[in-house]
């Protein structure tokens, strides 16, 4: 891979744009994060009293051990905190005291990459951009943004190549890394937090990548990003350091001065090493424990250097050291005096980021279009649906094949449409999986401020429909002609209404649930249990004038999709035929009487009254979606904050409350001194 310094002057331009005169200012002050025990056992916390600032046009690089909380100082900042952990202390927004940092107001690059596996790496950005960037760019505009953005991330070779899934082989796991931080990169946010961004990525491709970021910021950009063990020409490349050791704060400040620190602490950075493991090896408790493994080694004994001042100590004791060492030192109050005139500076102002400006039809344009296209490649979301109704349709044509109106057809017709209404409907629960994976790209796009909750909602709808419709469609051509129900096109339409209404009705309740529970296994069995529920009172296993009053015939079947589809498609098939009856060449029993004495169907409202139902209880659930999503965006902060406020309040009355140790766990607690690694040192040294 080439490495070029690219600076496309369309996306200086358009950073201009979206900026206004004011820079963002962020400062934390005392932030601990506590995950709250309320037995007797201690409360783990898992950051301490951390303090620190980040200035725009500067990439800070949190680094620390693997559980040492990196990634949950990022969550800390960007407010996106789990609802089971409390938070004290103050983070500072350009002066002014932040909670929770508005949806949009910042972007977040996650570890996961969270991508619609089904498009490619261009189209992934492009439709990006579209639902972001101006209305009033043109279209040629937006693309020279997309081609600059590729170019910046390096990912020419690859921009044609389909990102990837369960069936479909696409980008590397480093591409999927590159085209994450493109997507965020593409609009030049204010705030710019990256939780590991080149973990999977060669050393060339993490200089690479971290090159990008530093030309980023040159637009004003405030950068932090969680890095694990960067190596020395990345870690050059960062202008602040935040370095962290079980939710302790070993140093925060200048990057490049962090090795003097540590020198003049008594723990010189030996040459020819990479300044980050030097770190590393001094405040990471598991050097212990290898040693402790390693001890007696040959190798180990071979290579000992007594001089070297980390062989006296154990890492707890040199932890702790710098630890304390630090919050005397000069950089501390360097740092401090920096924050507090941060922490106090007011009257800045900056916009909202333009990354939403987009109008709300253009973005509902593009969702449905990329939606569309995403259920189209994916095999799993509709075609092996499609299929599996189609083989199931000619299953249910051969047994009730020409059923007729003799008077045991009555039974089959009606055992006949209950199958269909119940179990056609209840297979859209296959759909799930992917409704889970698109609802995980909603909710990265929707906390980075991309776009609306109810634009998304009506763009799935509609990007659904045509799929719903053909499979419907399928459904009844089979089974309609094949059993010859009701004969005549009217009759036909109906009965693929009622079928397209009540697969979609289906699909938006397990969308609700996808929303409420967002696991696969919780998800199938919450969503199978309740639609089997609603096949219990449709009317078909016991009959609606027969269900116990109480609950179930009030208000459950009232509330059932099943049961006001199942009423439309007998009113469909009965009303206006003849059947014979019970003794041969007797009277011929009517289609109306059938249903009221035989089937508890009363005909007191029209089958268009019973669609009509069916499209209200539709409407019904995507409400209940929109709702659900607003409650957690909206409504949820509140709870957790309440909850915080709970938590706070018992655990003060805790005497250990404020002496309880970081991580009061074995791992990080003195087991070995660091003698016998220096076999570990760099054989060049």
């Amino acid at each position: 891979m080439e490495i070029k310094e690219v600076h496309p002057h369309h996306q200086e331009g358009f950073s201009k744009r979206c900026r206004n005169e004011g820079n963002m200012l962020l400062a934390w002050e005392d932030l601990t994060v506590m995950l709250p025990n309320f037995g007797n056992g201690p409360t783990r916390r898992l950051l301490n009293g951390l303090t620190g600032c980040a200035e725009p046009g500067r990439i800070m690089a949190i680094i620390g051990p693997s559980g040492s909380g990196k990634s949950t100082l990022l969550d800390a900042l960007a407010g996106r905190l789990s609802g089971n952990v409390v938070m004290t202390g103050n983070v500072f927004l350009n002066g002014k005291k932040k909670k929770r940092l508005d949806y949009g107001s910042v972007a977040y690059v996650t570890q996961e990459d969270i991508l619609l596996g089904t498009l490619t790496v261009r189209e992934t950005i492009t439709y990006s951009a579209h639902l972001r960037l101006p209305s009033s760019m043109t279209r040629k505009d937006i693309d020279s943004i997309v081609d600059g953005t590729i170019m910046e991330m390096g990912l020419q070779e690859c921009a044609n190549r389909l990102v990837g899934n369960w069936h479909l082989r696409g980008a590397s796991g480093g591409e999927k890394k590159r085209l994450s931080i493109a997507l965020e990169i593409l609009t030049r946010p204010h705030l710019l937090f990256l939780d590991e961004p080149t973990s999977g990525l060669d050393s060339a491709s993490a200089f690479f990548v971290i090159q990008t970021l530093k030309n980023v910021c040159h637009d004003g950009t405030i950068i932090i990003s969680s890095i694990h063990q960067p190596s020395s020409e990345v870690f050059a490349l960062f202008d602040d350091l935040s370095l962290l050791s079980g939710g302790e704060q070993v140093y925060f400040g200048e990057a490049k001065m962090a090795a003097n620190f540590f020198a003049e602490v008594g723990f010189p950075c030996p040459r020819r090493r990479n300044p980050s493991d030097h770190f590393l090896r001094c405040i990471n408790s598991d050097f212990d424990i290898v040693a402790e493994a390693l001890e007696g080694s040959n190798i180990i004994s071979e290579f000992q250097n007594t001089l070297d001042p980390l062989t006296k100590l154990p890492t707890a004791q040199i932890k702790a050291l710098l630890i304390e060492k630090y919050k005397s030192s000069d950089y501390a109050a360097k740092a401090g005096a920096r924050i507090q005139e941060i922490s106090t500076t007011e009257g800045l102002v900056t916009e909202k980021k333009c990354s939403s400006e987009a109008k709300w039809l253009k973005q509902l344009l593009i969702l449905t279009q990329r939606s569309f296209i995403n259920m189209s490649r994916d095999l799993g979301y509709y075609w092996l649906r499609l299929a599996v109704y189609v083989a199931v349709s000619i299953c249910v044509g051969t047994i009730f094949f020409d059923v007729g109106t003799s008077y045991n057809a009555i039974l089959a017709r009606g055992a006949c449409g209950g199958f269909i209404s119940g179990f056609m409907t209840f297979m859209s629960i296959g759909g799930f999986p992917s409704f889970i994976e698109e609802l995980k790209v909603f909710y990265r796009e929707r906390r980075n401020g991309h776009y609306g909750v109810a634009v998304y909602i009506i763009s799935n709808f509609l990007s659904s429909f045509p799929f719903l419709t053909v499979m419907s469609l399928a459904t009844a051509l089979i089974t309609y002609y094949m059993v010859k129900f009701h004969p005549g096109v009217s009759y036909f339409t109906y009965a693929s209404l009622d079928l397209i209404s009540s697969i979609a009705t289906v699909e938006s309740c397990m969308m609700m649930i996808a929303s409420l529970v967002p696991n696969f296994m919780m998800g199938v069995i919450i969503g199978a249990g309740y639609i089997g529920v609603m096949m219990m009172t449709s009317g078909y296993f016991r009959l609606l004038p027969d269900l116990p009053k109480i609950f179930w015939r009030y208000p459950v079947s009232y509330i059932n999709f099943g049961a006001w589809g199942l009423q439309g498609a007998y009113k469909n098939d009965m009303v206006g035929l003849e059947f014979d009856g019970f003794i041969p060449g007797g009277p011929k029993l009517k289609g109306d009487v059938i249903l009221t004495t035989m089937l508890g169907i009363q005909l007191d409202h029209s089958k268009w009254w019973d669609l009509a139902a069916v499209i209200m209880i539709l409407i019904a659930y995507r409400f209940l979606f929109f709702v659900i999503l607003k409650f957690k965006e909206k409504i949820l902060p509140s709870f957790q904050t309440f909850y915080m406020k709970r938590a706070l309040k018992h655990l003060k009355k805790r005497p250990s409350f404020r002496k309880t140790p970081a991580f009061p766990s074995k791992r990080h607690q003195v087991l070995h001194s660091l003698s016998s690694q220096e076999g570990l040192n760099s054989p060049i040294h």
